[in-house]
């Protein structure tokens, strides 16, 4: 019997004929931590004994979260770090550079390896055919000493998706429908696999952001192919040397498979408090919003910032409604310099922040305030999640979030292009 992408992965790491539910001892290709959960780690590690990680060349510590660092602790967690990096000769990704997620994509992923990071949207990997997965502070602190770890290989739900995206519809939408159809636990410590022919359809900047969302399912990974779509990627990162094929073989076995038409899709967003509490776009026009935040590891991306910035041209926002744009990473935020997104966006009445994790974690840059809703392009809309558990958040796509700032209520994107 063939093997599903996630057994192809793990079997290669670990050498071994792995098959669901096998526990395995896997070669770890990249280690990263963050700064919110990464001072644990690392200070796990030394206190475990540790000196020096097993690849520092392939260990990165990322400072996002909070950047700038708006609180004294906080300060000193990149002290520690920066000196952590400088005693072990790892790799430090300093305040300004970007998300983790997004710069592990644009300077680290490959298809077929292995990544693990202390962060759960570790996930976003997968769009490059990568097995990336978060883990809890000690099991990274592991990876990073040893180069390797335990897995038990998940079990696969097939994802198969059939024709494109019609206009204003795009991957945001997707992800959002698949966890409104299967739950916020229909995927627990799965392999989410993506395949059919509209995979075809879809560019690698969509791909991250359905991957980085299949951890709101429950899922252990989110695995795209290694395709034509990501030789190019890494073509255009100065990467493709990193290129290799991956493709599940036609006979292997799937738990299940879910059926999504892509041209059949519409704008959808996600309601407070549940990422799987999802309901048309078009039903929510009643629904006043105070902040919209574009950004984040889900989706701030160029093609992001670019399209809501074609949407809001020569436009004003709605009074009373506050526009927050957080590019993913230094390479974003200078691209839509180069392209004028960023006038257009100011001209608009947006605040733009650096890039980083900014609003989304509720630490600064945007926590709300009691009563107040968001309307936001991240990946999770828990109580208290932007800091404020008196606050509302709905997620969306990017679209979706340029024409709610436009009106000041949710608005369903095809009602103002």
């Amino acid at each position: 019997m063939g093997k599903t992408l996630a057994e192809k992965i793990l079997s290669d790491r670990s050498g071994t004929d792995a098959r669901a539910n096998d526990i395995v001892i896997s070669r770890v290709d990249l280690v990263f931590v963050q700064d919110t959960t990464g001072p644990l780690t690392l200070r796990l590690f030394k206190g475990a004994g540790f000196e020096r990680p097993a690849n520092p060349e392939r260990t990165v510590l990322f400072m996002d979260h909070a950047v700038p660092s708006p609180a004294r602790q906080l300060s000193t967690d990149h002290v520690f770090m920066r000196e952590f990096a400088r005693q072990t000769g790892s790799i430090l990704s300093e305040v300004g550079d970007g998300v983790c997620h997004q710069l592990v994509a644009e300077r680290y992923a490959r298809p077929g390896d292995v990544i693990v990071g202390s962060d759960s949207h570790s996930v976003t990997a997968g769009a490059l055919g990568a097995f990336g997965t978060g883990m809890g502070s000690s099991d990274v602190a592991v990876a990073m000493a040893l180069g390797k770890n335990w897995f038990r290989v998940p079990e696969t739900l097939r994802v198969q998706l059939t024709g494109a995206f019609q206009p204003t519809v795009g991957a945001k939408d997707l992800i959002l429908h698949l966890i409104g159809s299967i739950g916020a636990d229909g995927a627990t410590y799965m392999a989410l696999e993506f395949a059919g022919p509209g995979v075809a359809n879809l560019s690698v900047s969509d791909r991250l952001v359905v991957s980085n969302m299949a951890v709101e399912a429950g899922a252990k990974v989110g695995l795209f192919p290694g395709d034509e779509r990501t030789r190019q990627y890494l073509a255009s990162m100065g990467r493709v040397e990193d290129y290799a094929p991956l493709s599940a073989d036609l006979d292997a076995h799937y738990e299940r498979t879910e059926l999504i038409a892509l041209d059949c899709l519409a704008p959808v967003v996600a309601c407070p408090h549940t990422v799987d509490n999802v309901r048309p776009a078009a039903e929510l026009s009643d629904v006043r919003i105070d902040q919209v935040f574009v950004g984040t590891c889900t989706n701030g991306r160029i093609e992001d910032i670019g399209l809501v910035a074609r949407m809001l041209a020569g436009r004003k926002k709605a009074p009373g409604t506050r526009l927050l744009v957080a590019p993913a990473s230094r390479s974003i935020l200078l691209q839509a310099i180069e392209k004028g997104y960023i006038s257009t966006l100011v001209e608009f009445g947006a605040m733009v922040v650096p890039p980083g994790c900014a609003a989304c974690l509720g630490l600064h840059q945007g926590v709300l305030g009691d009563g107040e809703a968001c309307l936001s392009t991240a990946n999770r809309n828990f109580k208290a999640r932007m800091g404020n558990p008196d606050s509302s958040v709905y997620l969306a796509s990017p679209a979706t979030a340029a024409a709610t700032a436009l009106r000041g209520r949710i608005t369903d994107p095809r009602e103002i292009v």
